[in-house]
Formats: structure tokens, sequence, C-alpha cells
């Protein structure tokens, strides 16, 4: 079984944040990690290497220094690595990220992707469906479990109070929630073995079946009209009561007035 997980750098919002001059993201001034709902995908991959012997390719886009994150998954066990990096390819919003994503995958033989269900400095959860489009392969998102049963996955799918058992037949694309398995730690022989490896590098010129209207900044058709750091909360309100049967009936009282209760 050959898998593919797609992985992503985002910014450690614990460092703070900065913005370029037009809204987007300066990835290169901030501190980063490897975005959580990826490294759950990415666990769910190497626990499917350990149960069938497959082979886990991880695959990013971004800056060179993303490379560091390559390194990371293969220090917790993945064999490969993928770095799509281009100045072509910068400021893409979801569909030029998507669609770049999908270029480089057509170079690659596969039976299953896995991507996080979204990244941390986006939220919406849209890149992975739309490379399974791309693709022109079956989705399916939000999940918790993956199992495999000959060529075919099993995935249990979060869906509100419940949750769906669904089938797919490979090659597909399945979405991880970071619920999906909680992320082995790298060894020391992995660490050495990681650096020990080399990440092969692709850019413009490799990508398959894409059109430069498509990529980038200039392909995005999302444009940011404001951007800026999480907005501060302000001090509320503060209320003193001299019982507690009056603190009981206040919010009581504020829970009702919010059709809480």
């Amino acid at each position: 079984m050959r898998i593919v997980v797609c992985i992503k750098q985002v910014p450690d919002t614990k460092g703070g944040v900065v913005f370029n001059a037009d809204g987007t993201l300066n990835r290169g001034a901030m501190l980063a990690i490897m975005n959580p709902d990826d490294k759950a995908g990415l666990e769910a991959a190497l626990k499917l290497k350990d149960q069938y012997g497959a082979e886990v390719t991880v695959l990013t886009m971004g800056l060179p220094k993303a490379d560091e994150v390559l390194r990371e998954a293969m220090a917790m066990g993945a064999d490969n690595a993928i770095l799509v990096t281009d100045r072509v390819l910068g400021g893409a919003d979801t569909w030029a990220t998507s669609t770049t994503i999908a270029g480089a995958l057509r170079n690659i033989d596969y039976d299953l992707i896995i991507t996080g269900r979204q990244a941390i400095d986006g939220d919406t959860a849209q890149v992975g469906p739309q490379i399974a489009e791309h693709l022109g392969v079956p989705v399916i998102s939000y999940a918790e479990d993956i199992k495999v049963e000959g060529d075919y996955v099993i995935v249990k799918r979060q869906y509100d109070d419940r949750y769906h058992t669904l089938k797919a037949k490979m090659p597909c694309l399945v979405t991880a929630l970071s619920e999906l398995g909680t992320p082995r730690y790298m060894t020391p022989g992995g660490i050495f073995d990681a650096y020990a490896k080399e990440v092969t590098v692709w850019g413009r010129a490799d990508l398959k079946d894409v059109d430069d209207a498509n990529l980038g900044l200039k392909g995005s058709p999302t444009k940011i009209a404001k951007a800026s750091d999480k907005v501060r909360k302000g001090a509320g309100e503060k209320v003193v009561f001299d019982t507690t049967e009056e603190s009981v009936n206040y919010i009581v009282g504020k829970l009702a007035e919010k059709h809480v209760i």
C-alpha cells in the first residue's frame, strides 16, 4: 500500500502572528509547527504502515524552511518526503493550494491520500476535498478511525452527535481529525536517519496538468480585505452579591436571557 500524507507547516500562534502589507501571513517571520490535524493523519498512516507494511510519503507546499516539518515526519517514521516550493506559488488561497498539491500528486503512485481536516492558520477545511475533486477520487472527511480491507478503506466519520461508517475503494482521500490518533514521538535514531535522507524538492515545472492562472496569489479568487491578530475580549461585566441565592438567581437569569436554558 502506498500512502501520501499532505502536511503543512503552520504558524505557532503562541509566538505571535506577523502579516505582510497585502494581508497574507509573513510565514518566514514566525515560529512554525506541523499542523495538528495533519500530524494526526500522519500517525494514522504510520499505524497502517505498522500493520500492513505500507510505504508512507509526506508532501508539503511551502517555503524552503518547510523542510523542517518533512524531516520531523520522517523522524516519526515516514519513508519519503517531497517539498513543493516556488516563488510563483506564494500567497495561494485554498483553490490555488489544492491545484498545486494535486499537480504534484499526479507525479506519484498512491492508494490512499490523507490530509488534515483543516489547518489552524485558515480553518477552512477546503483543501483536502478540493484535492480529491481535482484528482477525481472519492473523499471521506472528518475521519475518527481508518481501517483497510483489501482495496477498500473503512472510515468512522464524525457527524454532529453521532458518526457514519463509510467505505470507499482506493485510490481515495481521507481528511483526518485530531481524534484520529495521538502522534508518536520522534526517536533519536529516527532524527538521525531523517537528516541523513534527502528531501525531494519540486517547483512549478514539476506540476502536472495545471494552469498558471490557477496558481499563487494571482490565481487565488479569495482576496483578503483586512487581516489582524486575534481580537482581544473586553473586560466583561463584574457583579458582586451578598448571598449565594442572589448569585444563583443572577446566573440563572442570564442563562435564560441567552436562551441557554
